[in-house]
């Protein structure tokens, strides 16, 4: 075999989300963009905001010394304080910048944190519905996912399950919140009440769990809801994010990770994170990014188009009888599925020409995963298409 066996494998369990927009490539090269409805991959469609390009230009024109070279792997200074002073308001305590590691966006900052906290065979809880690729990020460093049901019927946390399924192995616990593939924001009295938990077993056997905080969509919240931030909730927290949501920056793999202060363990933590930066072959993140981003910590993309997409979509496809949980952010729906099998329902969609992810791509079998980043204009060609499906599916169609 050309390539290793666990990577063979790995590639026939890989992410449905890309597998689908494969599929829709295929499509629109045989029936017109026009005529396809893709709501597959969470690719923001928007332009990040005026004042990306405004700093780029100024950049671009006024050039710093040595702006490409190497620098510290954490980062630049600069950078690092930029980031550290706006989470500081948010979390109301002081953040060093000296816990602030710039990364190649929120998947390598997982990956980075992972490798600096994991020795083989422990266990990390990862919450069902989840980001698929957090087992394989688990699998690159000898880790263990184990699968724990949110609530069925609200996709909130259930604190008691979390806490029946921590062993002597547990190491860690992600959480998304905003969720994908849900949407939902996890309250302040639910972490909290998880963040007690940990301290309790810390406290009792000094088995210190990490919970790291996968936050990509945290300045996406409709509604007036507000994501609460994990440092005062959680003492043995790290924040693991990026810029590819927030200001539209997929392609430009910038992210960061923070460490509590709170944390016991925050500066040894921090030096092996900075060296797990290096060795993974990140080196550091990317120089003009970086630059660029220190100066739009409070920016963002306009939140009232995605809230727009989000209120069309929920009242149409309710209106059609399917069973939705409104999303309190991020930029994606995930309604029960309507036949059995999701996988069934997402080929029949197909047959209407929209492109959904199943449910089982997200360890979530019997729903499907809505991404609606994409043009209004789209989303409101689609809703005939969606009518058709739903009456194919044999939901009470209005």
């Amino acid at each position: 075999m050309a390539i290793a066996m666990k990577i063979a494998s790995q590639i026939s369990k890989s992410s449905w989300i890309r597998r689908m927009f494969e599929e829709g490539e295929r499509l629109r090269q045989e029936f017109g963009a026009d005529k396809i409805y893709d709501f597959t991959l969470g690719n923001p469609d928007v332009e990040p905001p005026e004042s990306f390009s405004h700093e780029l230009l100024e950049l671009a024109k006024n050039p710093l010394r040595g702006m490409h070279r190497y620098m510290n792997n954490a980062g630049y200074a600069e950078t690092r304080g930029a980031v550290a002073e706006k989470i500081s308001r948010d979390a109301g305590l002081t953040v060093p910048a000296d816990n602030i590691i710039m990364t190649c966006g929120a998947g390598g900052a997982l990956n980075v944190v992972l490798k600096t906290i994991l020795n083989p065979g422990e266990e990390v809880i990862i919450l069902a519905p989840y980001f698929v690729e957090y087992k394989f990020y688990i699998d690159n460093h000898g880790g263990v996912p184990v699968e724990v049901w949110t609530n069925r019927d609200t996709f909130q946390l259930d604190i008691d399950a979390i806490e029946k399924a921590i062993t002597a192995k547990t190491r860690a616990i992600i959480i998304c919140s905003p969720n994908n593939p849900t949407g939902v924001i996890y309250p302040a009295e639910s972490l909290k009440r998880l963040g007690g938990i940990l301290k309790h077993i810390h406290e009792r056997n000094g088995h210190l769990i990490y919970v790291i905080s996968d936050e990509p969509y945290a300045r996406i919240a409709f509604d007036g809801n507000h994501v609460p931030n994990i440092f005062p909730l959680i003492e043995s927290s790290i924040i693991v994010t990026s810029h590819s949501k927030d200001l539209a920056l997929p392609g430009e793999r910038i992210g960061y990770l923070a460490a509590n202060p709170r944390m016991a363990t925050d500066g040894q933590f921090i030096e092996g994170a900075i060296f797990s930066n290096r060795v993974l072959g990140f080196v550091n993140a990317p120089a003009l990014m970086q630059r660029l981003v220190a100066k739009l910590q409070d920016e963002s993309v306009d939140i009232a188009e995605y809230q727009a997409k989000r209120d069309l979509l929920v009242r149409e496809l309710r209106g059609m009888g399917f069973e939705i949980v409104k999303p309190d952010g991020a930029f994606y729906i995930f309604p029960k599925s309507p036949l059995a099998d999701d996988v069934e329902f997402v080929k029949m969609a197909q047959k209407h020409h929209i492109l959904l992810v199943p449910g089982a791509g997200f360890g979530a079998p019997g729903f499907f995963r809505i991404a609606y980043c994409f043009d209004l204009k789209m989303i409101e060609r689609s809703i005939p298409a969606w009518r058709a499906l739903a009456k194919e599916a044999g939901l009470n169609v209005g």
